[in-house]
């Protein structure tokens, strides 16, 4: 087996936010240019537009440790809440609207948008959602083909965790992340392949490279996929967490896990491959029930509780988030089991206000309400 010197593990963290009027809580279908080029400004450069004019999107930079991403995610959130409540806007980081409707939405006129709605149709247009994407610096190719097709067993546990759309043009879906029934509409998403070499994926991504279809690697959007444009594997199966320290510690735990892969090869072992079926049936549990009704031990056969399941994983990576200086970051992820997701919260305020005689309107105002504040907690 090829012995690889020990990558960097470096972060960078995105995050697709949506901009909210702070006074109908709906969606600012054309938010004033200006205040992103104000963002952008400050920021310098790290905020963008993305697909929606409803939307924003902020990456950190290649971050050294989970602390200094932390640091820098937050001074990217501060930043929009600061610039967006001067225009009287708010961004909330959730990954769907608890009632906007996505065929009153504007796409960003640029080149790639244009192309994309234009190849999608509609399947473009009713990308009224957002999620974050956790790049790991992985800088040899043939290790991240590898990294990658070990940690895809791990997706839906990180899914879980993050759970932020329960709602849908103002129906409570009964499902914890709703993005992914609207992502998954989208070709080449989904669970990603599993490949024996850098050199085969990259065969394949030629195919369809010359046969017309794609431009680039970028076009390819799984759940968990070499990045086409920096030397990382970037995880992209999560919802935007609403709270800070819950995108920052599974921001940790991919890392971690990533590191106890590799220490795992070093020592001339692997984590065991499974079929994509039997994947994408944890990947449907998360995304209906998030942590409520456990995940399948694959090994075992068995449906096993998610605190069991969590505990095991902390357990295996304990060792590389002490190395890594993010121990306390991995550990808290136990706090998002104690208090539920986003998508929990979020049902919970909902219920709460209809129980308290709200009407449709106010309770799915009360949800936009706490996404805001939420999303400005602890910065």
């Amino acid at each position: 087996m090829t012995s690889y010197k020990e990558p960097a593990f470096t972060v960078g963290i995105e995050e697709e936010h949506l901009l909210v009027d702070r006074e109908t809580r709906d969606l600012a279908t054309d938010p004033p240019p200006s205040m992103l080029e104000e963002c952008g400004y400050l920021c310098e450069g790290q905020v963008s537009p993305e697909f929606l004019r409803a939307q924003i999107e902020v990456g950190t930079r290649v971050c050294e440790t989970v602390e200094e991403a932390r640091w820098d995610l937050a001074r990217l959130r501060r930043v929009i809440v600061q610039v967006a409540a001067r225009h009287g806007l708010a961004p909330i980081a959730a990954s769907t609207h608890p009632f906007a409707h996505w065929l009153q939405q504007k796409h960003t006129e640029k080149d790639r948008y244009n192309t994309l709605a234009r190849e999608m149709q509609a399947a473009a247009r009713r990308l009224l959602i957002c999620g974050m994407h956790v790049h790991v610096g992985v800088d040899d190719d043939e290790l991240r083909i590898d990294l990658m097709n070990q940690l895809s067993y791990f997706l839906p546990h990180l899914l879980a965790l993050s759970c932020s759309s329960p709602f849908w043009e103002g129906e409570n879906t009964g499902l914890k992340s709703y993005r992914l029934t609207v992502f998954d509409a989208l070709p080449r998403s989904g669970l990603p392949e599993q490949f024996a070499s850098f050199a085969e994926y990259q065969r394949h991504v030629n195919v369809l490279i010359e046969a017309g279809v794609l431009e680039d690697a970028t076009k390819i959007w799984w759940d968990l996929r070499p990045s086409a444009r920096y030397p990382t594997l970037e995880t992209r199966i999560m919802d935007v967490c609403t709270r800070l320290d819950d995108a920052i510690s599974l921001a940790a735990l991919v890392i971690c896990i990533l590191r106890m892969l590799f220490r795992l090869r070093r020592s001339n072992q692997r984590w065991r491959i499974y079929a994509r079926m039997l994947i994408n049936e944890n990947r449907w549990r998360a995304r209906r029930y998030s942590f409520d009704e456990g995940l399948i031990d694959l090994a075992k056969g068995q449906v096993i509780p998610f605190e069991s399941l969590l505990d095991e994983l902390i357990e295996l990576v304990l060792d590389d988030a002490e190395s890594m200086g993010c121990a306390q970051e991995v550990l808290r992820t136990r706090d998002i089991l104690a208090r539920g997701t986003s998508a929990h919260q979020q049902v919970a305020v909902y219920e709460k206000a209809k129980q308290n005689g709200s009407g449709e309107t106010e309770a799915q105002q009360a949800v936009v309400d706490f996404l805001i504040e939420e999303t400005a907690r602890g910065l």
